[in-house]
């Protein structure tokens, strides 16, 4: 295997492991601000006893998190140093910011705040974990900007061979990185809001009849009809900037092979694995495609088979991720209507059976961000900076395959350590209520 592509490989394995905790963390922040705001101005001792419970699991997410991004900023250097010397002074900007402002911020207050019980009052403490909150987004914000410039190059200007830096602000207000911002803040509230509601849901089923279990479970719920709902609305605005300024991604994600005016949406459609053509192509909607890409039922869908085929992204993956991601999407919004109206109803105990369904979509949301990041990173291929420059001529040119194989496979069995350790913390403070 070539040194390409087993350093896309381990650049993947890395990634996807890491943002296995980022959206966990970006949400649990705000849900466990929210219950301590909430103690803090109705004195209810309940809300106390969720805060310092689900927060027991933010910091243990938090951690694991802190540990497995560390290495993200070495590959930089280390496996893509081209890329490094090609875009350092646009992609080094918005990074050096989240490091010494967004991250400070937050491991910051995150320690005050753990250090800082019955030393300040109620609303200073909730206040301060609110900060905590605040820094999180704010950190996924510019890295995001910085990812939102790989997929939508904006404000730079090329020299001496190199991307340099021409305007920050039309770097800062790139639609594509906001765009993608909203639809990650959407997709990490929905995850923690069925992370709450799963948690709750296994404690309810084993009998615990503790309030903070319900309550904790109807926080949840509303929270996630709210955002799984915002989820469809991002995804359709992010659907509008790929078909603008990435039409092969567009295509793949579609399995568009033929240029078409107006073209169908197919219900049932599956593109071969390793050919040019759709094997399965059934149930089309007039225009639905056009649609929905472009919100104008006349608008052209340029087809794969106009590209070059050296310019176009693995359809089949993409596909594929694209699909599970958006039906996934529909199925919360769906979960989670039935959870706000049990929850508030308060009938959870008269339908166990839905407890045990929403103990197992624990694992949904999480399958949805990775397949998410799978559909903007792999369809955005060979690019790695989008029309400027390709993923193989980015990689480092010291590094041999076994350089990478051997840093691989350590980074595989550090992080299976790691996961097997995080879910042995999450699952003994998950099932400790003890102040």
């Amino acid at each position: 295997m070539s040194v390409v592509a087993l350093s896309r490989i381990q650049f993947a394995t890395v990634v996807l492991f890491h943002f296995l905790f980022v959206p966990l963390t970006l949400g649990l922040s705000v849900l466990v601000a929210y219950m301590e705001t909430r103690y803090a101005r109705t004195g209810d001792e309940t809300f106390l006893k969720m805060a310092k419970y689900w927060s027991r699991l933010l910091l243990v997410n938090f951690a694991v998190g802190i540990v497995t991004g560390i290495t993200l900023e070495f590959q930089f250097g280390m496996n893509w140093a081209e890329y490094a010397k090609f875009v350092g002074d646009i992609f080094g900007a918005p990074l050096a910011i989240e490091a010494t402002v967004a991250f400070f911020l937050e491991s910051t207050f995150i320690g005050l705040w753990m250090f800082s019980w019955k030393r300040v009052s109620k609303g200073v403490h909730a206040a301060i974990m609110w900060v905590v909150a605040f820094a999180s987004t704010l950190s996924a914000l510019w890295i995001l900007i910085a990812n939102g410039w790989m997929q939508k190059p904006k404000g730079y200007a090329i020299e001496g061979g190199k991307a340099v830096l021409t305007n920050f602000w039309a770097l800062l207000g790139n639609p594509y990185a906001w765009i993608k911002f909203f639809h990650t803040i959407m997709a990490a509230y929905t995850l923690s809001a069925f992370f709450v509601m799963g948690i709750a849901a296994i404690q309810l089923l084993r009998g615990r009849k503790d309030e903070m279990f319900k309550r904790s479970f109807r926080i949840g719920a509303t929270l996630a009809i709210v955002t799984s709902i915002g989820i469809i609305f991002a995804g359709d605005m992010s659907g509008l900037q790929v078909a603008k300024n990435q039409p092969t991604k567009l295509a793949a994600m579609e399995a568009q092979w033929e240029t078409e005016e107006g073209a169908p949406f197919y219900l049932l459609q599956l593109p071969r694995p390793d050919g040019d053509e759709n094997s399965v192509q059934a149930l089309g909607i007039p225009k639905g495609l056009s649609t929905l890409a472009y919100h104008d039922p006349g608008a052209t869908i340029k087809g794969l088979n106009d590209f070059p085929a050296a310019d176009r992204p693995p359809v089949f993956v993409t596909f594929v991720a694209f699909r599970l991601m958006v039906g996934l999407g529909f199925l919360f919004v769906l979960l989670a209507l039935i959870a706000v109206i049990l929850s508030w109803m308060k009938k959870l105990d008269t339908y166990r059976w839905f407890l045990w369904v929403m103990a197992v979509a624990i694992i949904l949301p999480y399958l949805a961000c990775e397949l998410g990041w799978i559909v903007a990173e792999i369809g955005r291929q060979p690019w790695i900076v989008y029309g400027l420059l390709r993923t193989q001529d980015a990689i480092s040119r010291n590094l041999t395959a076994g350089d990478v194989l051997g840093s691989l496979i350590v980074f595989i069995l550090i992080y299976g350590v790691m996961a097997v350790v995080d879910v042995f913390l999450l699952k003994k403070y998950a099932n400790t209520t003890e102040d």
